[in-house]
Parts: structure tokens; C-alpha cells; sequence
């Protein structure tokens, strides 16, 4: 049968997995395969895996029951193997390269954060500070058959929207990065301007989440954050 993988972890981690359920229908006990200094976190893999809730969060209660006891390089779900034997292969063939990741992320956890703002705020701030814009937004408005005219007007909000978007991302992030060890930045989406992932000590976990209230407060109600953590490192792995 094929090996799901849960994550993978230094030999002396503990590894504590009585109780704990894997992936799939009924009972799927988590079992460790074990080298000389790593560890990787399995279970049978169920045929017809799909992300339903009831899996994803199985994974994710054996990922934290793990962080609980220390480093852990989470696998993002659907991980499969062939089976045992090839787990414990790809273990040893990769081992200066789990061990050096495992360095980096131990007592480390990540808190994504993710910013949007209302378009029509936007919008209007774009239209009140340039001139030219508002120059054409009145123009079109007068004369509806200016097509040309319309479309630089398009052009140019366009532009303006993703430069503003993002020399705000860039100052945001900037604002928060003291706070992290390291940053993974996402692409903007036309709903969300900002979407980091910042590596955070655990110690250092209720400085950064003030610090990201903190920033929320500087800006106004037409501002959306929302701070998900902590979370198991998956940007980072």
C-alpha cells in the first residue's frame, strides 16, 4: 500500500502518536519510518484521497501535535510515497538538506497575512490626486462616444491601482518584517493586494500578531486584514 506523508522530523524528536489519526475512513493509525537521523511521519494512504475537511484537518492535528515537540518540516496534504521503503530512501538521499531545513525552522512557526481594501476607496483617492485622470474621467463622462479617451483612461487607473497596491504591500511588509525571521511574498490577486508569510519565532508569536493589529489600526476601515497563524511552516519548507 502507498505511504502518506505527514512531515518529517529529526530522530530524536519524540514523536509522541499514540492516538492519533491519519487521513481516510475509520481507524488509520500514524507511524514514524525511522533512519539513523531523521524521521518521517506516515500513514497507509486511503485509494481516492480528495481534500475533504474531515483529511485536511486530520493532517493538520498530526502537524501540530508534532510542532508541539519541536522542529517539523510540514508536508503539504496529498503527500504519497510507494511505500515505506521509499520513504526511508528519499529520507537518506536528501539528509543535509532535511537536516539544514530543520535548523532553520526550529521554533519557528508562520503567520500569513493577507490585506485587501475596498475598490471604490481606491478609486476615488486615485481620482482626487491625479490630475490627469480626472481630467479624462470628466472628459468621457461628457462626450460617451470618446473611445480613445476611454481607453487611457483605463490605462492609466490600471497602472495606478498596482503601482499603489503595490508601494503599499512593499510598505507593510517592511513594517512587519523586524518582527520575522523571514518573509515569502505571494502574487497580488484582484482581491488581495498583500499575501506574506512570515517565519516568526515561537517566542516572538505575540509580538508579531501586535504588530500586525498595530498596522491594521494606521489604516482606515476601508482596509481588510486578516493574520491567519500560527501555522505550521509550509511557505519555508
Amino acid at each position: 500500500m502507498s505511504t502518506y506523508v505527514y512531515a518529517i522530523t529529526a530522530s530524536d524528536h519524540p514523536a509522541k502518536l499514540d492516538g492519533l489519526k491519519g487521513v481516510g475512513e475509520g481507524e488509520n493509525p500514524v507511524r514514524a519510518v525511522r533512519t539513523d537521523q531523521l524521521t518521517a511521519v506516515v500513514s497507509d494512504a486511503p485509494d481516492g484521497l480528495r481534500a475533504k475537511r474531515r483529511d485536511v484537518a486530520a493532517h493538520q492535528a498530526v502537524l501540530e501535535s508534532l510542532m508541539a515537540d519541536g522542529a517539523v518540516l510540514p508536508m503539504r496534504f496529498g503527500l504519497v510515497g510507494p511505500d515505506d521503503d521509499q520513504v526511508a530512501a528519499a529520507l537518506r538521499d536528501n539528509l543535509d538538506g532535511y537536516k539544514e531545513r530543520l535548523a532553520e525552522l526550529d521554533g519557528c512557526l508562520e503567520f500569513n497575512v493577507k490585506v485587501s481594501r475596498d475598490e471604490d476607496d481606491l478609486l476615488s483617492e486615485i481620482v482626487n490626486e491625479s490630475e490627469e485622470i480626472r481630467r479624462l474621467n470628466h472628459y468621457t463622462r461628457e462626450n460617451p462616444g470618446a473611445q480613445n479617451e476611454k481607453m487611457r483612461l483605463g490605462e492609466l487607473i490600471t497602472e495606478e491601482v498596482k503601482a499603489r497596491q503595490h508601494r503599499e504591500a512593499e510598505e507593510m511588509s517592511e513594517r512587519l518584517a523586524p518582527g520575522a525571521l523571514n518573509k515569502v511574498a505571494a502574487e497580488a490577486t484582484q482581491d488581495t493586494f498583500l499575501n506574506a508569510s512570515f517565519l516568526v519565532k515561537r517566542d516572538k508569536a505575540a509580538a508579531f500578531s501586535q504588530a500586525v493589529h498595530e498596522e491594521a489600526e494606521r489604516h482606515s476601515e476601508a482596509y481588510t486584514f486578516r493574520l491567519n497563524g500560527p501555522l505550521p511552516p509550509y511557505s519555508f519548507v
